[in-house]
């Protein structure tokens, strides 16, 4: 296990009180224990644990390669009241997204049903299908730059892959750097470029869990500053 004087998450922590930590996570650490048995986010945890005993534990998921805002519990009973706002579709959360190629419309909704395919060949994705499961995207076009758009993502469900998929099925715009649904990265190694940038958590008699995770230097390299996020409002 990482310890706490070389895991790099603690300096990551964007909103720490008694109840939750919210993380700024790199690209490239899965929230789950890997099979390969490759480093995850369990294997910084007793690093975060600042001053209390218990380990926080991740109350949603990002994908290995997302980016940004990740919310942990630091006790088993704010930990089951978060999963509760999770699944009540409470939580406000804001995502960004580097496509290869620019929309033709300004902004939009993506009501399309994701269900979970699989094949020896191509391994499993989702994709839209009457038979799937709910999911709703409404998405916002901030800026374009040498043939690729940053467009803002506001999901009203948390299905899985469902920024990847809705994006590239919907808009026909794949996410730069996904090696699923997308586009080649910008360069070699590059990892995608989605990044949940905003999350907001509503506490009853509390204030709410609230983080902003600031913009990689991979979006940057891409034509996308922190300043375009802050100019649009975001």
């Amino acid at each position: 296990m990482a310890s706490a004087l070389t895991s790099p998450l603690t300096e990551r922590v964007l909103m720490i009180d008694g109840e939750a930590i919210v993380l700024d996570k790199p690209a490239g650490l899965p929230v789950d224990a890997p099979r390969d048995g490759s480093l995850s986010l369990e294997n910084h945890l007793a690093s975060l644990t600042f001053g209390f005993q218990r380990w926080p534990l991740a109350v949603h998921r990002l994908d290995r390669d997302t980016s940004g805002c990740l919310l942990l519990a630091r006790n088993p009973k704010a930990h089951k009241r978060f999963t509760a706002a999770f699944e009540a579709g409470t939580v406000e959360k804001v995502y960004v997204a580097v496509v290869a190629g620019v929309p033709e419309a300004q902004e939009g909704v993506i009501d399309l049903p994701l269900a979970k395919v699989s094949s020896a060949e191509e391994g499993w994705r989702m994709v839209g299908s009457t038979k799937g499961k709910h999911a709703l995207t409404r998405w916002r076009l901030i800026g374009s730059k040498d043939g690729r758009a940053l467009i803002a993502c506001f999901p009203e469900t948390g299905r899985t892959h469902q920024i990847r998929a809705h994006l590239s099925e919907a808009l026909g715009l794949g996410i730069v750097g996904d090696p699923v649904y997308g586009a080649p990265p910008i360069e070699p190694g590059v990892p995608m470029l989605l990044h949940a940038r905003t999350l907001c958590v509503p506490r009853e008699g509390k204030s709410p869990v609230r983080a902003t995770a600031p913009l990689p230097a991979r979006f940057t390299a891409a034509g996308f500053s922190e300043e375009t996020l802050t100019d649009a409002g975001l």
